[in-house]
C-alpha cells in the first residue's frame, strides 16, 4: 500500500494571521501617504500614481488595495470606524449620551489626520458627484455607530436613524472643520445640538424600542416571574 506522503505540520490560521496583519499594514502605509499628498498638494491633484510612490510601492500593489481614490477615501472612512469601534460600546445612560459618545470617537480618531481629511472635504465639496459616491460608505459607517450605541439600524425605522444620525455626523463635521480649540468645544456643542434636534423634531432616538433598555426590561421581567414562582 502506497504511503501517504510526509506533510510539515503548521499550526491553523498562523499565516492568515500574519497575512492578515501585512495586509492590514500595507493598507494602512496607503491611507497614510493619501493623507500626507493631500495635506501637502490638495486632493484633486494627487493621482494614483503619486499615492503609490509616496507609499513606496507599485502600481500593482496599490491597485490590489485600492481601485480608485474614491475607494482610498472609503478606506479612510473604515479606519475611522474601527478606530472608533476597537474602544468598545458607547457609554451613556441614554441613546443620545452613547451616540454623542460614539461621534466623538471618530473626531478623536481624525485628529491626526486632520489636515489631510479637511483637504479631501475641502475638494470633495468642489465636486458633488464624486461627493455623492461616498454616501452609500457613510450609510454603513453610521449604521454601524448606531449599533454601538445600542440602537438598531435594522428595518424602515434603523433606516430613518441611519439617514438622520448622518446628517447629524455631517452637521457635526462642519464644526469640527472649524474647531481650532483643543477640547473641540464647538465640535461638542455643534454634535449635541444636532442630536437634540434629530431626537425632537424625527424620532431618531425615541421611536421604537432601545435594544438596550429592552434588554433590560425583558431581564427584569424574566427575573419577577421566576421570583413569583419560587415564591409559589
Amino acid at each position: 500500500m502506497a504511503k501517504r506522503p510526509h506533510r510539515t505540520k503548521r499550526r491553523p490560521g498562523k499565516g492568515t494571521r500574519d497575512g492578515g496583519a501585512r495586509d492590514g499594514q500595507l493598507r494602512g502605509r496607503i491611507l497614510d501617504a493619501a493623507l500626507r499628498l493631500a495635506a501637502e498638494r490638495g486632493w484633486q491633484r494627487t493621482g494614483l500614481a503619486d499615492i503609490a510612490a509616496e507609499a513606496g510601492i507599485g502600481l500593482d500593489r496599490l491597485r490590489a488595495k485600492f481601485a480608485s481614490k474614491p475607494a482610498i477615501v472609503n478606506g479612510l472612512i473604515r479606519r475611522t470606524d474601527e478606530r472608533a469601534l476597537a474602544l468598545g460600546a458607547a457609554e451613556g445612560s441614554s441613546a443620545r449620551d452613547r451616540l454623542f459618545d460614539m461621534l466623538m470617537r471618530r473626531f478623536d480618531a481624525m485628529a491626526t489626520d486632520r489636515a489631510g481629511i479637511a483637504a479631501i472635504l475641502r475638494d470633495l465639496c468642489r465636486d458633488p458627484a464624486t461627493a455623492l459616491c461616498h454616501a452609500p460608505r457613510l450609510m454603513v459607517s453610521m449604521a454601524w455607530m448606531l449599533e454601538a450605541a445600542g440602537l438598531s439600524s435594522s428595518g424602515p425605522l434603523g433606516l430613518l436613524r441611519t439617514k438622520g444620525l448622518a446628517a447629524v455626523y455631517l452637521w457635526a463635521l462642519r464644526a469640527w472643520l472649524a474647531d481650532d480649540s483643543r477640547d473641540l468645544a464647538k465640535t461638542m456643542a455643534a454634535l449635541d445640538r444636532g442630536l437634540r434636534q434629530a431626537e425632537a423634531l424625527a424620532g431618531l432616538l425615541n421611536k421604537g424600542r432601545d435594544r438596550t433598555a429592552k434588554a433590560a426590561k425583558t431581564a427584569a421581567q424574566k427575573a419577577s416571574k421566576g421570583g413569583k414562582r419560587r415564591h409559589g
